[in-house]
This record gives structure tokens, sequence and C-alpha cells, in this order.
């Protein structure tokens, strides 16, 4: 294997595939990077047996080869090298020798043979969606993931093809986010996906590279094939996303929908928020809620703790029923706010036990359960 290859290009295909591998690979080989060189380009794929990455950039391949390199290590010399253009070539004992300027490596590496290919598809169940369409549902939702590794079917996000729309779901029990698009979903490729919130992660960090992505899914693992711009990165033709799903039913999260609320304010996002984020200056952990009052065309946004003090915002709004007072945590009203991008937002509440729900005029829903008033 030998070939010649821009250094920043080397570099950021490196960076593309790092998060995958573990500090505590199980096999040696799950440290390393498996390096191909192809006729016009070298592809890099790293993974973690739950969760692969392959990406592909432009080289010069002078001899076609494979090897595999540990990836951490030498991602770190690629970025140091002194030179824009670097040389690599790999003997038949998987020795590799990298040349850019006045400056050599040789580092050892393991045979092609040893590392565990990435699976790959067939076109039973496939979609193709916009990357910004997917960027953005996904940050309408993801914040609401459960964390909690004892109720593991809620660790990442639920995607739902069927009815005619893509519905993303995310929930901690204690709030629910989502949000839907609608898809042309053919009855023979409708289904539903639970993607571990490790892979919503690195997703998410690759979209809005491209225009499009290929979603490819069956009932233990799913694939994202995206299209990438032809652009300054070096990056070609696709970065292929492969993970294993989290296996289990969802719950019902229509039923945590409430069917009706009682009050619906229109709210100004932005305004609202900074209220709610100032307000919550003073909580504390043992103190951990705010409190919204409504009264006739004013909202009062109210958080005290022993240790701290209190604070008091007032807002007008177009409201005309009866008093009402309900708390929450405020960092349950402050993600889907930061995560919306429209002015508008609409907040529905019924009493002080019920919980609270926004909504947009884009088929986004967050229901939040609400702190119990002392």
């Amino acid at each position: 294997m030998k070939f010649k290859i821009n250094r920043d290009h080397f570099a950021n295909g490196l960076a593309q595939v790092l998060n995958v591998v573990g500090s505590k690979a199980t096999m040696p080989i799950l440290s390393n990077v498996l390096i191909e060189a192809t006729k016009d380009h070298v592809t890099l794929t790293t993974t973690n047996l739950d969760l692969g990455i392959r990406v592909k950039i432009k080289a010069e391949t002078k001899e076609t080869g494979a090897v595999t390199l540990p990836v951490k290590r030498l991602a770190t010399i690629v970025r140091e090298l002194p030179n824009m253009d670097v040389s690599v070539e790999a003997t038949a004992s998987h020795q590799v020798k990298l040349v850019s300027g006045g400056s050599t490596f040789r580092i050892m590496g393991i045979g092609k043979e040893e590392f565990p290919p990435l699976p790959e598809f067939g076109d039973d169940k496939t979609f193709t969606l916009d990357q910004a369409s997917l960027t953005a549902m996904l940050s309408s939702v993801d914040y609401a993931q459960s964390s909690d590794e004892t109720r593991y079917i809620l660790n990442g996000v639920y995607f739902n093809f069927r009815d005619a729309k893509l519905s993303l779901v995310a929930t901690d029990g204690r709030r629910l986010a989502m949000v839907s698009k609608e898809i042309e979903v053919p009855a023979a490729s409708a289904g539903s996906i639970i993607l571990p919130a490790k892979t919503v992660a690195e997703l998410t960090r690759m979209l809005g590279k491209g225009e499009k992505i290929k979603i490819s899914f069956n009932d233990r693992r799913a694939a994202f094939q995206l299209a990438t711009d032809k652009d300054t990165t070096g990056l070609v033709d696709h970065v292929y996303l492969c993970s294993k799903v989290v296996e289990g039913n969802y719950p019902n999260y229509q039923q945590v929908i409430p069917k009706e609320t009682h009050q619906r304010l229109k709210l100004e996002r932005e305004l609202f928020l900074q209220c709610i984020h100032r307000a919550a200056l003073v909580c504390s952990e043992k103190a951990n809620s705010v409190k919204i009052k409504l009264t006739n065309n004013l909202l009062e946004i109210t958080a005290q703790s022993p240790d701290f003090g209190e604070a008091h915002e007032s807002m007008a709004v177009a409201y005309s029923g009866g008093d009402l007072q309900v708390a929450f945590n405020p960092a349950y009203l402050l993600d889907p706010l930061r995560a919306l991008t429209k002015d508008e937002v609409f907040l529905e509440l019924k009493d002080e036990v019920s919980p609270g729900v926004f909504k947009t005029l884009e088929n986004f829903v967050c229901v939040i359960m609400p702190v119990r008033l002392s």
C-alpha cells in the first residue's frame, strides 16, 4: 500500500472516525483505524462493534492495499506533521512509514484480516431525507433522552416511520419531546427503531456536510449514509455510520400527550427563555423549581431557595382565564425553548398537578411533568 494525501484532509478524516473508539477497547484491533487505499481515494473505518463509521477521502494512490493503525496516536501525529503533503507506505509486515517534509515516522500496525467488517444492508427499509430537516428534528428532541441506564429502552431517540410521516420521540419519564415530519412511507417500509444516545450524538455531529441522508434499518441495526459535498474538507462521496439499535418496545408515548388543556398561551420564545433563565439563577439543588403564575394578561415567574434568596420576573401575555399556578424544573423549560428556532411558541396548562405542554405550529410537542407546590 502506498499513497500521497493532503495532511489536513487526512487529519479531518481521522477526526471524523475517532470518537467511536473507546478508551478501554476490549481487543487491540478495536483501537485501530482500518486504512484502505483504492484507485483515487482512501477509506478510513473504525468500530466498537456497536457503532461503526467509514469515511472516504481524496488521495493519490500509487499502490492499493490495506492496514490498521492505532487511531488516536495516528491522529495526533498527522495533525502535527510539518508539510501539507504526506506520503504513506505500508510493508508486508504491517509496518507503516509516514513522511512529511523532514519528518519520518514508522508505526507498527495490525493486518486488515483481524478487523471486524461493518455490516452492509439490503434495501429492506430505506428512506432518504434532507440533512437539514433531520438536524432540526434531532435537536428538537435529543435533550429529553434518559441517561438512567436501568431504563435502557429510553437511552436513545425513537424513530417511527408510519402513517405517511416520520416521528422522532425522546423521553426520560419526566418529560417527553416529539417532532413529526410528513414523508412518503410505503406500507412495506413502515417500521421503527430506537437509536442509542451515542449514535445520536455521532449522527448529529456528522450532519450538515451535504444535502441528503439515506437511512436503512432492520430489527437489529441501522445505517446512515450521508452524501457529502466535495468541499475543502477532502471528504468525498459519503460518510457511512452503522449502529446497533436498542432492542425492545418503546413505551406508548401517545398516552402521555394530554388530549385536552384548559389554557393556551402564545409566548415570545426568546423573552420567555430569558425570564426563566434569570429566575433559575437563584435555584439550588434542594429548591430546583420555578413557579409560573397566571393572572389577567400577566405571567409571573418566581423562584426562591433558602441558600440564595428569590427572583421575580413578569411578562405581559394575552390571558383571561382564572388565576393559575404551576411549578416546573427550570431545565425542563429551558431545554425545549433553546432547541426551538421559531419566535412563537405555545404553552398549554390545565392545573397545578397536570403536565405543561409546549407546542409550535410545526408538529412539535414537549410534555413536562410539574413539580408539586408545597
